[in-house]
């Protein structure tokens, strides 16, 4: 039987990958971890923070957790408005999870980013070993996660996973403070108001993807085979790609009278440091990442469930 741990349990990733796992492996015994607990997901919560090493011990121990998926971070926004904080919770609470798994044998995945590329990084089709030279302290905290994770794997043998996830669009929890989650914002202005200001350039083009081929793609690289793994830095993960006023377009086919303005700001330079497109062959010629959704199927269905959430 599966034991797992979930961190950031009920961030935007966690609160449709722990949905999923509990689908998928319906015996498993999970338990969901984070700073506070927000709702009841149907699993055993505890209360932590992966900078106590010691808690995090006890609740590993606890539980017999076999297979982790260390989700908890600060996005780019909140990275920036506290570059220590950052440090210490996507570094520090990293390398706690890499000691202690290393002690216990555990399967771990852990979260990169498109974040980890930079200005000169190629922008269209970027390839999987490539320039990663961030301009943010996000950035740079999943560069230092990504050889962190190669190092465990190839000094200790720790079976340790990951993928650089782009933009990633979801309605279950609510949006946070990433560059990205503007298309997340825009979603719930054209609900709620019938408009939306958006903070990045109406043609600022970046790597997106439907939270169901996130949550897919998490779980299917946990479950591949070691051996046809190559990478043990971060895979390129991708979808699709679009931008804001392709997005709009997109919405006004749903609902015709909405509306966009644009007042680009400080994230608009994080945007541009980020590449448009993804070269991922590599993660879909060793494990068979395929994805599901297009914008148009994404729009409908984000669109669809907003709806019944807000109660429109």
């Amino acid at each position: 039987m599966k034991n797992i741990l979930i961190t950031g349990a009920f961030g935007l990733v966690g609160t449709d990958l722990t949905i999923e796992l509990k689908r998928r492996f319906p015996d498993a015994h999970i338990v969901s971890m984070a700073h506070a607990i927000s709702t009841d997901n149907g699993t055993i919560q505890e209360k932590g923070d992966v900078t106590d090493r010691a808690h995090l011990k006890e609740i590993l121990e606890k539980h017999e957790i076999s297979e982790m998926y260390h989700l908890a971070g600060l996005l780019s926004v909140g990275g920036e408005k506290d570059p220590p904080r950052a440090w210490n919770v996507n570094v520090e609470g990293l390398r706690n999870v890499l000691d202690l798994a290393v002690q216990r044998n555990m399967k771990v995945f852990w979260p990169s980013s498109i974040a980890a590329f930079g200005s000169t990084t190629p922008k269209k089709d970027t390839p999987q070993h490539t320039i990663l030279e961030p301009t943010t302290i996000y950035g740079v905290t999943k560069v230092t996660g990504e050889l962190l994770c190669q190092y465990y794997f190839l000094r200790y043998g720790l079976d340790v996973r990951s993928l650089r996830y782009p933009g990633l669009i979801a309605y279950k929890a609510p949006p946070g403070d990433g560059t990205t989650e503007y298309s997340v914002h825009i979603f719930y202005g054209a609900l709620k108001e019938n408009r939306y200001t958006c903070f990045l350039k109406e043609d600022s083009r970046l790597p997106m993807m439907y939270i169901d081929d996130a949550v897919k793609g998490t779980i299917d690289l946990m479950e591949a085979q070691s051996s046809n793994l190559t990478v043990r830095t971060s895979y390129n993960f991708s979808a699709i790609n679009f931008t804001p006023s392709e997005l709009v377009i997109e919405i006004q086919k749903q609902i015709p009278s909405f509306t966009c303005t644009y007042e680009p700001d400080h994230r608009q330079k994080i945007a541009d440091s980020w590449p448009q497109s993804i070269d991922d062959s590599c993660a879909r010629n060793e494990w068979g990442w395929q994805h599901e959704y297009d914008l148009q199927r994404l729009v409908v269905v984000m669109l669809e469930n907003l709806k019944k959430k807000l109660q429109l």
